[in-house]
Order: C-alpha cells, then sequence, then structure tokens
C-alpha cells in the first residue's frame, strides 16, 4: 500500500471482489433495487422475535449469501470487519460471536461500509490476511428508536428527515482474479459545521464528503470525469445539491456523474422523506447493484463515498453539534476477467 497525497491509499497489490451479499427488509424489497438483493423480507421482523434480532439476522443472512457464492467456508476467513448504528455495536459483535471469524469490530456510522472495506483492502495489501470479510447493517425501527423518537410514538417528521434502510450488505474481498479491483481509497477527515438537528443528516454529511471527493481528486490527480459514477452514501435530496455547490466553489463539477445510494434505493413515491440512510444504505445499493454494472462492464471505475454522522444522542440534549465523516473506496472493472 502506497500512501498518495494527503488521505489516499494507492494499493500495490491486486486485490479483487470475491463475492458479496445483500439482504433487506419490505420497504427496500418495493424499491426499483429489488431484483438486485440476495434475499427481502416482507415486514421489519424478518421472522425473528425481535427488531435487533431482526438486525442481528439480516448481517448473518448477508454473510452467508457472501461465503456460498465464493464457495468457501468462514474459517477460510482471516478476518471480519464490521459496525453498525446500535450502541457498542451490539449487531456486529454478537454476529461476530456466531461466525467465530477473528474480529476488528468498527464504528463510521453510515460511513462504516467504505472504512471497514478500506482498512481490510489495507490489511490484505500489506500481507497480513488473504480474505476478510466486512459487513455492515442498519434496521429502521433499532435505528429510529436510538436515535430519535420510539418507532411506537409516531411523531411527525419534517421534510429534511431522512429513512433509516432496513438490511445489511457483505462483501469478500481478497487475492483471486475477479471481474472487479479495488485499486485506492480516501480516508476522510471529520468535518462539522454546526449543524444539530438529528432530522437533517443531508445537511450535516454534505460537507465531508465535498472534503473527500476533493482530497481524493486532488491526491490520484483525477477529474470527476475519470469516473463513470461518484456516489455518495446517504446524503438524498437535501445533502446531494449541497454537496454539489460546495464542490463547485472549488472549481469540482460532479453533476454529470454523481448519484446517492439514498436516492437511488427507494422509488419517490415511497413516502421516505428526504430519502435512505443508515449503515446498510451504501452497502446495499453498492454490493448489489453497482458490483454487477462493474462485473458486465457497464462502468469500468466507481468512485463509493459512505458518508456517515457521527451523532450521539446524549450530546445532542447537552447541545453538542454532529460531527461528520466520509470513506471513499474505488471499484474498477478488471479487464482481465471476462464478463460474469
Amino acid at each position: 500500500m502506497k500512501l498518495v497525497g494527503k488521505q489516499s491509499w494507492v494499493f500495490q497489490q491486486p486485490l479483487f471482489v470475491q463475492s458479496t451479499g445483500t439482504v433487506v427488509g419490505p420497504k427496500e424489497a418495493a424499491g426499483p433495487l429489488s431484483e438486485h438483493f440476495d434475499h427481502t423480507y416482507s415486514d421489519l421482523y424478518c421472522e425473528q422475535d425481535s427488531w435487533e434480532l431482526a438486525e442481528r439476522h439480516l448481517m448473518n443472512q448477508a454473510i452467508e449469501y457472501c461465503l456460498h457464492k465464493a464457495n468457501i467456508t468462514k474459517h477460510e476467513v482471516d478476518f471480519f470487519l464490521a459496525g453498525d448504528l446500535l450502541n457498542q455495536n451490539v449487531t456486529a459483535n454478537y454476529v461476530a460471536r456466531s461466525q467465530q471469524i477473528p474480529f476488528l469490530c468498527m464504528f463510521g456510522a453510515c460511513s462504516t461500509s467504505m472504512e471497514t472495506l478500506a482498512v481490510g483492502a489495507a490489511l490484505i495489501d500489506g500481507g497480513f490476511a488473504n480474505q476478510i470479510i466486512a459487513a455492515t447493517s442498519s434496521h429502521n425501527a433499532t435505528a429510529e428508536k436510538q436515535f430519535r423518537n420510539p418507532t411506537e410514538y409516531g411523531g411527525q417528521k419534517p421534510d429534511t428527515a431522512t429513512f433509516t434502510v432496513t438490511g445489511a450488505g457483505a462483501i469478500l474481498i481478497g487475492k483471486k482474479k475477479s471481474p472487479i479491483k479495488i485499486t485506492s481509497a480516501t480516508i476522510g477527515k471529520v468535518v462539522d459545521y454546526g449543524i444539530k438537528n438529528p432530522f437533517d443528516m443531508g445537511s450535516a454529511m454534505a460537507p465531508a464528503a465535498a472534503q473527500t471527493i476533493s482530497q481524493h481528486l486532488q491526491d490520484l490527480n483525477r477529474r470527476p470525469s475519470d469516473y463513470d459514477l461518484i456516489v455518495t452514501g446517504d446524503l438524498s435530496s437535501i445533502g446531494s445539491p449541497i454537496l454539489r455547490e460546495l464542490l463547485l466553489e472549488e472549481n469540482i463539477d460532479i453533476s454529470s456523474v454523481h448519484n446517492d445510494c439514498g436516492l437511488m434505493i427507494y422509488s419517490p413515491d415511497q413516502r421516505v422523506f428526504a430519502g435512505g440512510s443508515g449503515c446498510a444504505c451504501s452497502a446495499v445499493v453498492t454490493f448489489s447493484y453497482l458490483v454487477k454494472l462493474l462485473a458486465e462492464r457497464k462502468f469500468y471505475r466507481i468512485l463509493v463515498v459512505a458518508t456517515g454522522a457521527l451523532l450521539n444522542p446524549t450530546m445532542i440534549k447537552q447541545k453538542e453539534t454532529i460531527p461528520c465523516i466520509a470513506h471513499g473506496v474505488v471499484f474498477e472493472s478488471n479487464n482481465e476477467v471476462g464478463d460474469s
């Protein structure tokens, strides 16, 4: 691995996506990407006795799909990197208990999908592992009752609010050649523009996404046109235009190549306020739909910038602002491998 510029890693060894697994809930199953997920559920309990158990089940199942598609067992995986939104990362910790793969627990809020993937790729590139699974999850009911209001309360939300995605995504990476390469990553800085409203995550996270994208392009000496797609995690309809404005102030125009996972996962008529959010948002979109576009060579290079609001309910009650971060990973189509 080589540090390039201030914040970016360029991987020196060939690193490949071996397989992915995605499992989602009912709202996501009714959205435009439904056919790309490995498994969908018709209710939030996902055949479990509680919402927390449901989220745990989603992550375990995403991992099982990942292993099955790669035709390996969990004993062949060197490390498991994961995190989630619940206090003390309880979903990831309990999943690690059941999987019994050496475990590194990580927290980047909704940026966790790319944080775990970037660190996993660095470990393989450095010779510290051969195969790694990175995973993350979120659940609308578990997140809403922890971070905002109890779901049963039924409080009215403003249009700036986002809708936490119910789902889990897992990705297996290693050295075996496949149609998709992981070539670089940009590690974000914590950025805080003074937003205090937990119902406006898009405005809070947009500056962090802008900083990471700007630094990534500078570090790698690239332009937005070098990418088929620059996709953000969950800025949705509020944060996406703010991101584009902030970058235009630096003479960076991403408007022709930008999209947001929070806008891609739901249809406009699904009543999800500003769009999707949550750890699973960028994970399930990237590990299902976007990797298929790369494998089929419809896209050749994608920068996925997962955005995270490092929100703590106690700090919000103490009138603190919301620090945010964004981590980016570059996926590329591998021309040496035929279409899959």
